[in-house]
């Protein structure tokens, strides 16, 4: 079943992880993005890191819902 998934599966699959765990580092730690950067361009308050949380988690559930969809298409597919 795996040998039948194309690389267009994995990609998405991955990527959905890899932005839903770095949704989840900023929830835990939303200091980074400011480390990172070197500035607060929210002053503090905040806003940016929870703007940056509900675009990852939006992508990931994005990600994952397209991944899905290549697994079907691979399922039917094999069926």
């Amino acid at each position: 079943m795996f040998g039948s998934m194309r690389r267009r599966f994995w990609a998405e699959s991955v990527s959905a992880v890899s932005v839903a765990v770095l949704a989840l580092v900023t929830v835990i730690w939303p200091d980074w993005i400011e480390i990172v950067t070197g500035s607060a361009p929210d002053g503090g308050s905040g806003a940016v890191e929870r703007a940056v949380v509900g675009v990852l988690a939006a992508t990931a559930i994005l990600l994952a819902a397209v991944a899905r969809a290549e697994w079907r298409r691979a399922v039917v597919a094999a069926g």
